[in-house]
Protein backbone atom coordinates (compact mmCIF):
# COMPACT_ATOMS: atom_id res chain seq x y z
CA UNK A 1 0.00 0.00 0.00
CA UNK A 2 2.88 2.16 1.06
CA UNK A 3 5.75 0.86 -1.02
CA UNK A 4 7.99 2.68 -3.90
CA UNK A 5 6.42 2.94 -6.92
CA UNK A 6 7.09 5.03 -10.37
CA UNK A 7 9.26 4.17 -13.26
CA UNK A 8 11.48 1.60 -12.56
CA UNK A 9 14.99 2.27 -11.16
CA UNK A 10 13.88 5.69 -10.00
CA UNK A 11 13.46 6.58 -6.27
CA UNK A 12 10.71 9.54 -6.48
CA UNK A 13 11.73 12.49 -5.15
CA UNK A 14 9.50 14.93 -3.39
CA UNK A 15 10.54 18.91 -2.21
CA UNK A 16 9.72 20.42 0.90
CA UNK A 17 9.15 24.12 0.32
CA UNK A 18 8.49 25.54 3.98
CA UNK A 19 10.00 26.73 6.98
CA UNK A 20 13.03 24.91 9.35
CA UNK A 21 11.63 24.22 12.93
CA UNK A 22 14.45 24.35 15.08
CA UNK A 23 12.81 22.00 17.50
CA UNK A 24 12.69 18.78 14.78
CA UNK A 25 8.76 18.71 15.11
CA UNK A 26 7.52 20.65 12.43
CA UNK A 27 8.24 22.21 8.97
CA UNK A 28 10.36 20.40 6.71
CA UNK A 29 11.86 18.49 9.58
CA UNK A 30 8.91 16.83 9.95
CA UNK A 31 8.09 16.56 6.34
CA UNK A 32 11.81 14.83 5.59
CA UNK A 33 10.76 12.43 8.38
CA UNK A 34 7.43 11.27 6.48
CA UNK A 35 9.03 11.36 2.64
CA UNK A 36 11.78 8.84 4.21
CA UNK A 37 8.82 7.03 6.19
CA UNK A 38 6.88 6.71 2.55
CA UNK A 39 9.90 5.64 0.45
CA UNK A 40 10.53 8.68 -1.53
CA UNK A 41 13.54 10.67 -1.28
CA UNK A 42 12.86 14.15 0.11
CA UNK A 43 14.50 17.29 -0.65
CA UNK A 44 13.83 20.81 0.44
CA UNK A 45 13.77 24.62 -0.50
CA UNK A 46 13.78 26.28 3.09
CA UNK A 47 11.58 29.26 3.17
CA UNK A 48 12.19 30.53 6.60
CA UNK A 49 13.90 29.80 9.94
CA UNK A 50 12.42 29.54 12.84
CA UNK A 51 13.41 29.26 16.53
CA UNK A 52 11.19 27.23 17.80
CA UNK A 53 10.31 24.61 20.25
CA UNK A 54 7.01 22.62 21.58
CA UNK A 55 5.24 25.18 23.40
CA UNK A 56 6.38 28.90 21.51
CA UNK A 57 7.96 30.49 18.47
CA UNK A 58 10.58 33.08 19.49
CA UNK A 59 12.29 34.24 16.27
CA UNK A 60 11.38 34.17 12.45
CA UNK A 61 13.90 34.91 9.91
CA UNK A 62 13.11 34.86 6.25
CA UNK A 63 15.52 33.77 3.17
CA UNK A 64 15.64 36.19 0.62
CA UNK A 65 13.29 35.03 -2.44
CA UNK A 66 16.67 34.55 -4.96
CA UNK A 67 17.43 32.00 -2.47
CA UNK A 68 14.56 30.18 -2.37
CA UNK A 69 14.35 29.91 -5.88
CA UNK A 70 17.67 28.81 -6.66
CA UNK A 71 17.19 26.00 -4.35
CA UNK A 72 14.15 24.51 -6.25
CA UNK A 73 15.79 24.90 -9.51
CA UNK A 74 19.06 23.57 -8.35
CA UNK A 75 16.93 19.97 -7.08
CA UNK A 76 14.16 20.15 -10.30
CA UNK A 77 17.68 20.53 -13.03
CA UNK A 78 18.88 17.56 -11.21
CA UNK A 79 16.74 15.13 -9.32
CA UNK A 80 13.49 16.18 -11.15
CA UNK A 81 10.53 16.84 -9.11
CA UNK A 82 7.82 14.49 -8.99
CA UNK A 83 5.97 15.99 -6.22
CA UNK A 84 6.06 18.75 -3.66
CA UNK A 85 4.08 20.80 -0.57
CA UNK A 86 4.32 23.94 0.45
CA UNK A 87 4.72 25.05 4.35
CA UNK A 88 5.51 28.35 5.67
CA UNK A 89 5.51 30.81 3.12
CA UNK A 90 5.91 33.67 5.39
CA UNK A 91 5.58 36.73 2.85
CA UNK A 92 3.58 37.89 -0.33
CA UNK A 93 7.35 38.10 -2.24
CA UNK A 94 7.90 34.23 -0.67
CA UNK A 95 4.79 33.36 -2.57
CA UNK A 96 5.23 34.69 -5.79
CA UNK A 97 8.31 33.31 -5.84
CA UNK A 98 7.56 29.56 -4.69
CA UNK A 99 4.10 29.59 -7.58
CA UNK A 100 6.34 31.38 -10.38
CA UNK A 101 8.51 28.31 -9.68
CA UNK A 102 5.98 25.67 -9.20
CA UNK A 103 4.47 27.01 -12.77
CA UNK A 104 8.07 25.86 -14.15
CA UNK A 105 8.55 22.97 -13.47
CA UNK A 106 4.86 21.71 -13.28
CA UNK A 107 4.99 18.83 -10.44
CA UNK A 108 2.06 18.14 -8.57
CA UNK A 109 1.88 20.34 -5.37
CA UNK A 110 0.09 19.98 -2.08
CA UNK A 111 -0.48 23.81 -0.38
CA UNK A 112 -0.70 23.48 3.44
CA UNK A 113 -1.83 26.88 3.97
CA UNK A 114 -0.28 27.26 7.22
CA UNK A 115 -1.15 30.53 8.98
CA UNK A 116 -0.71 29.77 12.59
CA UNK A 117 1.79 27.57 14.58
CA UNK A 118 0.49 24.58 17.02
CA UNK A 119 1.63 27.87 20.15
CA UNK A 120 -0.35 30.56 18.37
CA UNK A 121 2.57 32.27 16.70
CA UNK A 122 1.56 33.64 13.17
CA UNK A 123 3.45 31.96 10.66
CA UNK A 124 2.09 34.24 7.43
CA UNK A 125 1.88 37.84 7.59
CA UNK A 126 -1.85 39.41 6.68
CA UNK A 127 -0.75 40.96 3.78
CA UNK A 128 0.12 38.23 2.13
CA UNK A 129 -2.80 36.19 2.33
CA UNK A 130 -4.06 37.78 -1.51
CA UNK A 131 -1.17 36.61 -2.83
CA UNK A 132 -1.42 33.32 -1.36
CA UNK A 133 -5.42 32.90 -2.85
CA UNK A 134 -4.17 34.75 -6.03
CA UNK A 135 -0.64 33.31 -6.85
CA UNK A 136 -0.67 29.73 -4.96
CA UNK A 137 -3.92 28.07 -4.40
CA UNK A 138 -4.12 28.17 -8.38
CA UNK A 139 -1.33 26.39 -8.88
CA UNK A 140 -2.72 23.51 -6.43
CA UNK A 141 -2.95 19.75 -6.90
CA UNK A 142 -4.36 19.83 -3.22
CA UNK A 143 -5.13 22.19 -0.77
CA UNK A 144 -5.18 20.82 3.05
CA UNK A 145 -6.49 23.73 5.15
CA UNK A 146 -7.63 23.19 8.94
CA UNK A 147 -10.73 25.11 10.42
CA UNK A 148 -9.71 27.99 11.07
CA UNK A 149 -7.11 28.05 8.12
CA UNK A 150 -10.73 26.83 5.82
CA UNK A 151 -12.19 29.53 7.66
CA UNK A 152 -10.26 32.47 6.90
CA UNK A 153 -9.85 31.20 3.24
CA UNK A 154 -13.34 31.19 2.54
CA UNK A 155 -14.41 33.80 4.77
CA UNK A 156 -16.95 31.65 6.37
CA UNK A 157 -17.64 30.08 9.77
CA UNK A 158 -17.63 25.72 10.21
CA UNK A 159 -19.83 24.78 12.39
CA UNK A 160 -21.33 21.43 11.23
CA UNK A 161 -20.50 19.18 8.20
CA UNK A 162 -22.74 21.21 5.63
CA UNK A 163 -20.62 24.49 6.24
CA UNK A 164 -17.84 22.52 6.16
CA UNK A 165 -18.95 21.18 2.62
CA UNK A 166 -19.31 25.04 1.36
CA UNK A 167 -16.54 26.29 2.53
CA UNK A 168 -14.40 23.13 0.48
CA UNK A 169 -16.27 23.90 -2.28
CA UNK A 170 -15.00 27.84 -2.21
CA UNK A 171 -11.93 27.13 -2.18
CA UNK A 172 -11.98 24.93 -4.73
CA UNK A 173 -13.49 27.68 -6.87
CA UNK A 174 -9.79 29.37 -6.11
CA UNK A 175 -8.09 26.69 -8.43
CA UNK A 176 -7.10 24.13 -6.08
CA UNK A 177 -7.95 20.40 -7.63
CA UNK A 178 -8.86 19.08 -4.46
CA UNK A 179 -9.31 20.45 -0.94
CA UNK A 180 -9.30 18.80 2.15
CA UNK A 181 -10.30 20.36 5.34
CA UNK A 182 -8.75 18.46 8.28
CA UNK A 183 -11.20 17.62 11.13
CA UNK A 184 -8.78 17.84 14.34
CA UNK A 185 -10.13 20.96 15.31
CA UNK A 186 -13.86 20.00 14.57
CA UNK A 187 -15.67 18.41 17.24
CA UNK A 188 -16.97 14.99 17.98
CA UNK A 189 -15.76 12.04 18.75
CA UNK A 190 -14.07 10.89 15.62
CA UNK A 191 -11.26 13.12 13.59
CA UNK A 192 -12.81 13.41 9.97
CA UNK A 193 -11.29 14.52 7.07
CA UNK A 194 -13.36 15.79 3.86
CA UNK A 195 -12.19 15.83 1.27
CA UNK A 196 -13.48 17.77 -2.12
CA UNK A 197 -12.46 16.30 -5.73
CA UNK A 198 -13.28 16.13 -9.34
CA UNK A 199 -17.37 17.59 -7.86
CA UNK A 200 -17.37 14.81 -5.17
CA UNK A 201 -16.65 14.36 -1.88
CA UNK A 202 -15.11 11.72 0.67
CA UNK A 203 -15.00 11.37 4.65
CA UNK A 204 -12.25 9.89 6.27
CA UNK A 205 -12.30 9.45 10.03
CA UNK A 206 -10.00 8.29 12.14
CA UNK A 207 -10.78 7.71 16.15
CA UNK A 208 -10.33 11.62 18.07
CA UNK A 209 -6.92 10.58 20.24
CA UNK A 210 -6.92 12.42 24.12
CA UNK A 211 -3.13 13.27 23.25
CA UNK A 212 -0.65 16.00 23.30
CA UNK A 213 1.46 14.60 20.46
CA UNK A 214 -0.18 17.03 17.84
CA UNK A 215 3.06 19.07 16.96
CA UNK A 216 3.20 19.31 12.74
CA UNK A 217 0.23 16.79 12.53
CA UNK A 218 -0.21 19.67 9.23
CA UNK A 219 3.11 19.20 7.79
CA UNK A 220 3.21 15.27 7.94
CA UNK A 221 -0.27 15.29 6.97
CA UNK A 222 0.27 17.54 3.65
CA UNK A 223 4.15 15.28 3.25
CA UNK A 224 2.38 12.53 3.39
CA UNK A 225 -0.10 13.18 0.31
CA UNK A 226 2.78 14.36 -1.84
CA UNK A 227 4.55 11.68 -1.36
CA UNK A 228 2.30 9.49 -2.14
CA UNK A 229 1.40 11.49 -5.06
CA UNK A 230 5.41 11.15 -6.38
CA UNK A 231 4.42 7.87 -6.16
CA UNK A 232 1.56 8.01 -8.79
CA UNK A 233 -1.20 7.45 -6.38
CA UNK A 234 -4.59 9.26 -7.21
CA UNK A 235 -5.64 11.90 -4.88
CA UNK A 236 -8.42 9.88 -3.08
CA UNK A 237 -5.75 6.82 -2.33
CA UNK A 238 -2.83 9.70 -1.51
CA UNK A 239 -5.42 11.43 1.17
CA UNK A 240 -6.04 8.07 2.62
CA UNK A 241 -2.70 6.57 3.19
CA UNK A 242 -1.61 10.05 4.55
CA UNK A 243 -4.49 9.50 7.52
CA UNK A 244 -3.31 6.01 8.05
CA UNK A 245 0.56 7.45 8.44
CA UNK A 246 -0.70 10.73 10.61
CA UNK A 247 -3.36 9.00 12.88
CA UNK A 248 -0.47 6.37 13.60
CA UNK A 249 2.22 9.46 14.00
CA UNK A 250 -0.16 10.80 16.30
CA UNK A 251 -1.14 7.65 18.62
CA UNK A 252 2.65 6.73 18.99
CA UNK A 253 4.12 10.39 19.48
CA UNK A 254 6.76 12.06 21.00
CA UNK A 255 6.35 12.37 24.40
CA UNK A 256 8.89 15.23 25.01
CA UNK A 257 9.10 18.80 25.38
CA UNK A 258 6.85 21.38 27.83
CA UNK A 259 4.12 21.65 25.63
CA UNK A 260 2.52 20.00 22.48
CA UNK A 261 5.19 16.67 21.75
CA UNK A 262 5.91 16.22 18.07
CA UNK A 263 4.14 13.42 15.94
CA UNK A 264 5.77 10.70 14.78
CA UNK A 265 5.52 9.58 11.37
CA UNK A 266 8.49 7.26 11.61
CA UNK A 267 6.23 4.70 13.21
CA UNK A 268 4.93 3.47 10.21
CA UNK A 269 8.31 2.97 8.97
CA UNK A 270 9.28 1.25 11.78
CA UNK A 271 6.28 -1.59 12.04
CA UNK A 272 7.11 -2.85 8.49
CA UNK A 273 10.26 -2.90 8.49
CA UNK A 274 10.42 -4.80 12.30
CA UNK A 275 8.22 -7.83 10.65
CA UNK A 276 10.98 -9.09 9.62
CA UNK A 277 13.36 -9.19 12.51
CA UNK A 278 10.06 -10.38 14.96
CA UNK A 279 9.76 -13.50 12.54
CA UNK A 280 13.61 -14.30 12.73
CA UNK A 281 13.79 -14.07 16.40
CA UNK A 282 10.60 -16.47 16.68
CA UNK A 283 11.88 -19.11 14.62
CA UNK A 284 15.42 -18.90 16.69
CA UNK A 285 12.92 -19.35 19.69
CA UNK A 286 11.34 -22.55 17.76
CA UNK A 287 14.79 -24.28 17.07
CA UNK A 288 16.06 -23.81 20.11
CA UNK A 289 12.69 -25.22 22.21
CA UNK A 290 12.58 -28.06 19.73
CA UNK A 291 16.64 -29.17 20.00
CA UNK A 292 16.38 -28.83 23.81
CA UNK A 293 14.76 -32.27 25.58
CA UNK A 294 14.35 -30.94 28.71
CA UNK A 295 11.56 -28.09 27.08
CA UNK A 296 9.02 -30.32 26.83
CA UNK A 297 8.99 -30.12 30.92
CA UNK A 298 7.57 -26.89 30.93
CA UNK A 299 4.64 -27.64 28.41
CA UNK A 300 1.17 -26.70 29.59
CA UNK A 301 -1.86 -29.66 28.38
CA UNK A 302 -3.06 -26.62 26.05
CA UNK A 303 0.60 -26.49 24.37
CA UNK A 304 3.14 -23.77 25.06
CA UNK A 305 3.80 -20.59 23.16
CA UNK A 306 6.25 -17.88 22.68
CA UNK A 307 5.02 -14.70 20.82
CA UNK A 308 6.21 -10.82 20.06
CA UNK A 309 5.09 -7.89 18.86
CA UNK A 310 6.13 -5.19 16.17
CA UNK A 311 6.90 -1.99 17.60
CA UNK A 312 3.53 0.12 18.34
CA UNK A 313 1.74 -2.63 18.13
CA UNK A 314 -1.94 -1.91 18.07
CA UNK A 315 -3.89 -5.32 17.81
CA UNK A 316 -3.62 -8.95 17.71
CA UNK A 317 -2.38 -8.61 13.85
CA UNK A 318 0.94 -7.00 15.07
CA UNK A 319 2.20 -9.88 17.10
CA UNK A 320 3.41 -12.69 15.77
CA UNK A 321 3.26 -16.37 17.54
CA UNK A 322 3.78 -20.22 16.80
CA UNK A 323 0.81 -21.05 14.60
CA UNK A 324 -0.65 -23.82 16.20
CA UNK A 325 1.62 -23.55 19.08
CA UNK A 326 4.25 -25.65 20.62
CA UNK A 327 3.49 -29.42 21.71
CA UNK A 328 4.72 -32.23 23.89
CA UNK A 329 5.70 -35.16 21.38
CA UNK A 330 7.53 -38.54 21.90
CA UNK A 331 10.50 -36.56 21.24
CA UNK A 332 9.96 -33.74 22.78
CA UNK A 333 8.65 -30.33 22.19
CA UNK A 334 7.83 -29.82 18.57
CA UNK A 335 6.41 -26.76 17.27
CA UNK A 336 3.02 -27.15 15.25
CA UNK A 337 3.30 -24.46 12.34
CA UNK A 338 5.49 -21.37 11.71
CA UNK A 339 6.35 -18.40 13.18
CA UNK A 340 2.87 -16.07 11.84
CA UNK A 341 1.39 -12.81 12.83
CA UNK A 342 -2.17 -12.74 14.84
CA UNK A 343 -2.55 -16.47 14.91
CA UNK A 344 -1.89 -15.74 19.19
CA UNK A 345 -5.05 -13.81 20.57
CA UNK A 346 -3.67 -15.37 23.97
CA UNK A 347 -0.29 -14.23 24.65
CA UNK A 348 -1.24 -11.34 22.33
CA UNK A 349 -3.70 -10.17 24.63
CA UNK A 350 -1.22 -10.14 27.29
CA UNK A 351 1.44 -8.08 25.45
CA UNK A 352 -0.72 -5.40 23.73
CA UNK A 353 -1.53 -4.53 27.46
CA UNK A 354 1.48 -4.86 29.04
CA UNK A 355 3.25 -2.53 26.36
CA UNK A 356 0.59 0.26 27.66
CA UNK A 357 3.26 0.39 31.01
CA UNK A 358 6.66 -0.87 29.42
CA UNK A 359 7.11 -0.25 26.07
CA UNK A 360 10.32 -2.63 26.11
CA UNK A 361 8.21 -6.05 27.57
CA UNK A 362 7.42 -7.08 23.71
CA UNK A 363 8.04 -10.25 24.01
CA UNK A 364 6.08 -13.08 25.97
CA UNK A 365 5.99 -17.49 26.47
CA UNK A 366 3.45 -19.54 28.64
CA UNK A 367 4.71 -22.30 30.65
CA UNK A 368 2.64 -24.93 32.69
CA UNK A 369 1.82 -24.22 36.02
CA UNK A 370 4.50 -25.25 38.56
CA UNK A 371 6.15 -23.92 42.46
CA UNK A 372 9.53 -25.00 41.48
CA UNK A 373 9.53 -23.21 38.53
CA UNK A 374 7.70 -19.76 40.86
CA UNK A 375 10.43 -20.51 42.92
CA UNK A 376 13.61 -21.04 40.44
CA UNK A 377 12.44 -17.61 38.42
CA UNK A 378 12.30 -15.84 42.00
CA UNK A 379 15.77 -16.98 43.27
CA UNK A 380 16.75 -15.86 39.82
CA UNK A 381 15.82 -12.47 41.15
CA UNK A 382 12.75 -11.90 38.54
CA UNK A 383 9.49 -9.94 39.59
CA UNK A 384 6.55 -11.52 40.18
CA UNK A 385 3.03 -11.37 40.45
CA UNK A 386 -0.04 -12.83 40.33
CA UNK A 387 -3.88 -12.65 39.49
CA UNK A 388 -7.17 -14.75 41.07
CA UNK A 389 -9.24 -15.44 38.42
CA UNK A 390 -12.18 -16.41 40.78
CA UNK A 391 -12.38 -13.20 41.87
CA UNK A 392 -12.48 -11.79 38.18
CA UNK A 393 -15.77 -9.17 38.36
CA UNK A 394 -19.02 -10.86 36.76
CA UNK A 395 -19.20 -7.95 33.94
CA UNK A 396 -15.35 -8.70 32.73
CA UNK A 397 -16.11 -12.44 32.51
CA UNK A 398 -19.30 -12.11 30.20
CA UNK A 399 -16.84 -9.75 27.49
CA UNK A 400 -14.84 -12.16 25.55
CA UNK A 401 -11.04 -11.17 25.71
CA UNK A 402 -11.30 -9.28 29.00
CA UNK A 403 -9.84 -11.39 31.21
CA UNK A 404 -6.45 -10.86 30.29
CA UNK A 405 -6.37 -6.77 30.25
CA UNK A 406 -8.04 -7.23 33.53
CA UNK A 407 -5.73 -9.44 34.96
CA UNK A 408 -2.69 -7.49 33.70
CA UNK A 409 -4.41 -4.60 35.80
CA UNK A 410 -4.50 -6.45 38.67
CA UNK A 411 -1.15 -8.01 38.62
CA UNK A 412 0.49 -4.11 38.38
CA UNK A 413 -1.18 -2.67 40.77
CA UNK A 414 -0.36 -5.72 43.18
CA UNK A 415 3.58 -4.98 42.39
CA UNK A 416 3.50 -1.32 41.85
CA UNK A 417 4.70 -1.58 38.17
CA UNK A 418 5.19 -4.21 35.15
CA UNK A 419 6.46 -7.80 36.62
CA UNK A 420 8.45 -10.15 34.21
CA UNK A 421 6.04 -12.86 34.99
CA UNK A 422 2.71 -13.13 35.80
CA UNK A 423 0.98 -16.47 36.88
CA UNK A 424 -2.57 -17.65 37.76
CA UNK A 425 -3.71 -20.74 39.75
CA UNK A 426 -6.77 -20.96 36.72
CA UNK A 427 -10.52 -21.72 37.53
CA UNK A 428 -13.39 -23.52 36.12
CA UNK A 429 -12.37 -25.19 32.78
CA UNK A 430 -8.92 -23.10 32.58
CA UNK A 431 -5.65 -24.49 33.47
CA UNK A 432 -3.05 -22.20 35.54
CA UNK A 433 0.01 -20.94 33.48
CA UNK A 434 2.67 -19.03 34.09
CA UNK A 435 4.04 -16.46 31.51
CA UNK A 436 7.24 -14.53 31.12
CA UNK A 437 8.16 -11.57 29.05
CA UNK A 438 10.97 -9.70 28.25
CA UNK A 439 12.25 -7.81 25.00
CA UNK A 440 12.69 -10.91 22.53
CA UNK A 441 11.03 -14.06 21.67
CA UNK A 442 14.73 -15.96 21.22
CA UNK A 443 15.59 -14.63 24.79
CA UNK A 444 12.85 -15.72 26.28
CA UNK A 445 13.72 -19.30 24.79
CA UNK A 446 17.06 -19.87 26.15
CA UNK A 447 15.61 -18.13 29.61
CA UNK A 448 13.12 -20.95 29.03
CA UNK A 449 15.83 -23.85 28.34
CA UNK A 450 18.17 -23.13 31.15
CA UNK A 451 14.87 -22.80 33.48
CA UNK A 452 14.26 -26.73 32.15
CA UNK A 453 17.40 -27.79 33.11
CA UNK A 454 17.16 -26.36 36.49
CA UNK A 455 13.88 -28.44 37.03
CA UNK A 456 14.96 -30.94 35.35
CA UNK A 457 18.35 -31.93 37.97
CA UNK A 458 15.85 -31.52 40.73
Amino acid sequence: MFSIEGVKGKVPVAITIAGSDSGGGAGIQADLKTFAALGVHGTTAITSITAQNTYSVTAVEDLKPEIIREQIKAVAEDLGIDAGKTGMLHTEEIIKTVSSEVSRYKFPLVVDPVMIAKSGAPLLKPEAMDALENYLLPKATVTTPNRFEAEKLADMKIKNSKDAEIVARKISEMGPKAVVIKGGHLEGKDAIDLLYCKGKFRLFSAPRLDVKTTHGTGCSFSAAIAAELAKKADIPVAVENAKKVVTLGIQFGLRIGKGYGPVNPMVHLYRGSSKYDVLMSLEKAKTLLEATAEAVTLVPEVGMNVAMAIPYAENINDVAAIEGRIVKALGGARAVGNPKFGCSSHLARYILEIIKHDENKMAAINLKFSDDILKTLEKWGMTISFYDRKKEPEEIKKIDGMTIPWGVKEVIKHVGKVPDVIYHRGDIGKEPMIVIFGEQAHDLAKLAVQLAREIVKK
